[in-house]
């Protein structure tokens, strides 16, 4: 490793040596300097810009040069024309000032040679070829090349430390609601441009009322022979030990309308779409709004195993989706999508729980195989007859048809115990929005949302001990037989959301929003457990295991903020009142839970330069459950987790401060971006456990604890550009602490006549989490590019005075080689080193190499992929709870070699 260091330290000395820089100021013509303007470097002898750069908030640029080398130095700003220098280049710095003279007649500088990178108001602009190096193959490889861009291992995009929240293609929606899929299916080679929208906002009524700081889209321009065409690729390979894959996709884009095919099949470890991406999918839905009541419908499911780093022991996926978007008019627009996951998984993980109550050690092996079936539907319409109206209409479901099956072991429990759970949930969410401007002064806006969401999982185990059986009434089995124990339960939400808008513009500097809304909401809750005995299904009807539940929330509220700018800070402040009620009917009785609420909200942003922001916010909320927490009857979580709502749970209330800080400098190519937030929780809910056999089985509830819970995150990030290599720093900082309650039994007389007395301890958990990364990157057209960092994890928690601390130092090496002009190497190595405070635990490394061979012009690509080269068998995780801490080892696919062809459309 010290030797690759080495190697990457001296690369960077030999590519900054040797260099020429030039400085000045540009300023209009009465002397004022121009902040942003373009400047670039064209050299003379080959024609190609050697140099681009921006003005600062003093109107100055930096351009570093060739030595003794002739240039034509062009700067440019909207209103003004292009100015051209004409500059010799010796071996000392050169300090040059231009004027540039205002041109009434130009709206926009119009550039006859490519820009890497322009800004066009709330537009930053990115010239897709001046940043490849031609080993890119989709989108998100692009991507991660451009100054102060991001995209993560899952497909998520980041600008200026701002996540991207949609991603277009010639102005049309590209699979709204999610990133990933664009960034690892649009091909590289059909991007001429990207095109940063800040501030965004699909309502342009909005935009000078609506603070959209936080708002991004990406909007990708296609070259021009990817227009009015068909493109695409059809990707095909084999491999040993039945290895396959097959990813065919289309493209078509028009002004009028376009259509986007992708499949994949595949069982080489390759996740194109899975169930946390599923989950996390929202078809740009933006559940509740920022009145300050917390309210989301939760899952009801028991809850699957998940895979690690989106490896497992065995992976089989097909994917398939369609996009389509059709204009029948310039002011109707219409689009929508559909998806289809299938992925037949293999996992097995071996755990160790050390039990903090009595100190007992129990080892686990799991074996489990899951089959989900998942599809998603979108359809939109948008309808903007002229400026002053906007209407739009959304519909997005979500249907599955997911099974697992799971053979576990314990150290603590006789025999194996066999788990089976599916489920077959959907949900439909439709939307409704209409926006209308009366005149310059009045705007008015309507929104409402609609829910209908209807779960059915399905529980089975068999084992052979069940410590809690006596509380479910179930029949003790005879001849030896395991208990055989399910549960049936349903869960069917109607949620109903709406909201109106009026806002007055006072000024072109302030303007005062009033708002009313509601939020009502009814869920219903059943569950029943049965057990088999002897081939037949008997019913338990003992009440306790029986839920027949229902849960109505409604929260009318009223609002108003008022908006104002003097300076370079933006004033938000405002309240909205509201009006809760909370009502369970279950076990014969009902509840009601009536209150009023008048919660504040403040933000303040400071705008030192037109890149570079400081924000301040806060905000009081109250947080409500749903009906999965209310519900008083036991279900399973799991063999040994049972679990029993709290009827008389109250909501809870928080403070949250949130500050920002953003800067992108195009001067000095250096981005800064750190955020904190200080979230702490009144009457939260908590949970209270009573462990059984020392805590290997638990039967658990929620209750408001009388502490407040707190919590206090951080992140902070610095990149920087020197030519063509690119440095950066982070870190994240996570700290909790909350409350559990601990219930026991103890003989407190030594009695044996007297009950155990039931005691109640009320444990602090508390965890500290910390991630630190460096990074040190190039961007070469001739020489290897590389990618180079280390990222150490700290995970420290404390469970009541019981104290573990475990360590993961994780240095990576990416590698991009373009050679004997045909050739492409890549290489991606990530070594982990997994640790407590003692000893290591576990070192595991992953290497993932391609070759890939495609003459110049030619169509077809022919590739040679090693997934997993070092054979590496397991990874490892660490966490906590009130009862135990966990470490766990997880198998992975082993090393395999895939063949493969591509025809490029």
């Amino acid at each position: 490793m010290k030797k690759y260091v080495l190697a990457i330290m001296l690369l960077v000395v030999g590519v900054t040596y040797a260099q020429v820089k030039v400085t000045g100021v540009i300023k209009d013509s009465i002397g004022n300097p121009l902040e942003m303007a373009n400047v670039i470097a064209l050299n003379k002898k080959t024609n190609a810009l050697d140099s681009y750069g921006f003005t600062d908030a003093k109107g100055r640029y930096k351009l570093t040069l060739k030595l003794n080398a002739s240039y034509s130095i062009k700067a440019s700003f909207i209103g003004y024309k292009t100015s051209d220098v004409l500059l010799e280049t010796k071996e000392k710095d050169i300090v040059k000032d231009i004027s540039l003279k205002e041109d009434a007649t130009l709206d926009e500088v119009n550039i006859t040679y490519k820009i890497p990178v322009s800004i066009k108001g709330d537009t930053l602009v990115y010239d897709a070829d001046s940043f490849k190096a031609g080993t890119e193959k989709k989108l998100g490889d692009v991507l991660k090349r451009l100054p102060g861009v991001e995209v993560n291992s899952d497909g998520e995009i980041k600008v200026e430390g701002k996540s991207v929240g949609k991603i277009m293609v010639e102005g049309k929606d590209f699979f709204d609601g999610d990133t990933k899929v664009a960034t690892q299916n649009i091909p590289a080679n059909a991007i001429d441009k990207v095109q940063v929208l800040k501030n965004f906002s699909e309502v342009n009524q909005l935009k000078g009322v609506q603070d959209n700081s936080d708002n991004l889209a990406i909007n990708i321009k296609l070259k021009e022979g990817k227009k009015n065409f068909w493109f695409g690729e059809i990707t095909a390979g084999v491999g040993g030990d039945n290895r396959y894959l097959a990813h065919p996709k289309l493209f078509y884009y028009s002004p009028k309308y376009s259509i986007n095919l992708l499949t994949d099949l595949n069982n080489i470890g390759k996740m194109p779409f899975t169930r946390r991406d599923y989950f996390r999918f929202t078809g740009g839905f933006r559940p509740g709004g920022n009145s300050g009541t917390g309210f989301n419908v939760a899952s009801s499911d028991i809850g699957f195993l998940t895979m690690q780093n989106n490896r497992a022991k065995e992976i089989e996926a097909k994917f398939a989706a369609a996009n389509f978007s059709y204009s029948p008019k310039k002011t109707w627009d219409i689009s929508g999508f559909a998806i289809y996951s299938g992925t037949k998984t293999e996992l097995e993980q071996g755990s160790t729980r050390n039990y903090i109550n009595n100190g007992v050690t129990e080892t686990t092996t799991s074996n489990s195989t899951q089959d989900s079936n998942l599809g998603l539907f979108k359809l939109s319409s948008s309808y903007k007859p002229n400026a002053n109206n906007h209407f739009d209409y959304d519909i997005f479901s979500k249907v599955s048809n997911q099974k697992e099956n799971q053979l576990f072991t314990s150290s603590q429990i006789p025999g194996s115990i066999s788990q089976a759970q599916s489920q077959n949930p959907f949900s439909v969410n439709q939307n409704l929005n209409y926006y209308y401007t009366l005149n310059d002064k009045n705007i008015f806006a309507f929104s409402a949302q609609h829910l209908w969401q209807d779960e059915d999982p399905f529980y089975n185990a068999k084992l052979q001990q069940l410590s809690f059986a006596n509380l479910l009434t179930l029949t003790t089995p005879s001849n030896g037989n395991p208990y055989d124990v399910s549960q049936n339960k349903r869960v069917k939400t109607n949620k109903f959301d709406a909201k109106l808008d009026y806002y007055y513009v006072i000024n072109s500097k302030s303007n005062i929003n009033f708002n009313a809304g509601l939020t009502s909401s009814n869920q219903k809750f059943n569950s029943s457990v049965f057990e088999t005995l002897n081939s037949a299904e008997n019913a338990i009807t003992t009440p306790s295991t029986i839920n027949d539940v229902d849960y109505s929330f409604n929260d009318l509220y009223v609002g108003v903020n008022y908006k104002f700018i003097t300076g370079i800070f933006t004033f938000d402040q405002g309240f909205t009142l509201h009006s809760y009620s909370a009502k369970n009917t279950q076990l014969g009785s009902v509840r009601d839970d009536n209150f009023t609420k008048l919660l504040p909200n403040a933000s303040v942003k400071l705008q030192l330069k037109k890149s570079e922001t400081l924000r301040l916010s806060y905000r009081q909320m109250v947080n409500f459950t749903d009906i999965n927490s209310v519900a008083a009857g036991y279900v399973f979580n799991n063999y040994n987790r049972l679990y029993s709502g709290n009827r008389n749970l109250e909501s809870s209330y928080s403070h949250n401060l949130n500050l920002n800080y953003f800067s992108f400098n195009m001067f000095n190519y250096t981005n800064v971006f750190a955020f904190i937030n200080y979230n702490k929780r009144i009457n939260s809910v908590t949970g209270s456990i009573l462990p059984i056999n020392g805590g290997v089985e638990q039967v658990s509830s929620s209750t408001n604890t009388a502490f407040p819970n707190e919590s206090l995150t951080g992140n902070a990030n610095l990149q920087k550009t020197i030519g063509k290599i690119k440095g950066s720093l982070g870190m994240n900082l996570s700290l909790s602490k909350s409350t559990n309650t601990i219930v026991s039994f103890r003989d407190t007389d030594n009695n044996p006549n007297t009950p155990p007395v039931r005691v109640e301890e009320e444990r602090d958990a508390r965890s500290f989490s910390q991630t630190y990364s460096t990074g040190i990157s190039s961007n070469f057209r001739i020489a290897p590019n590389f990618d180079f960092g280390y990222r150490v994890t700290v995970n420290d928690y404390n469970q009541g005075g019981n104290a573990n601390k475990f360590y993961t130092h994780s240095p990576y090496l990416n590698l991009d080689v373009l050679f004997l002009k045909n050739f492409t190497f890549t290489s991606r190595y990530t070594y982990n080193n997994y640790k407590n405070e003692t000893q290591t635990l576990n070192n595991y490394s992953f290497l993932d190499l391609d070759l890939t061979y495609q003459k110049k012009d030619s169509k077809w690509e022919y590739s040679l992929e090693v997934t997993n080269a070092l054979n590496t068998a397991s990874l490892n995780r660490d966490s906590t709870n009130a009862i135990f801490n966990s470490s766990s080892t997880y198998v992975i696919q082993p090393r395999f070699t895939v063949f493969t062809i591509k025809y490029n459309l």
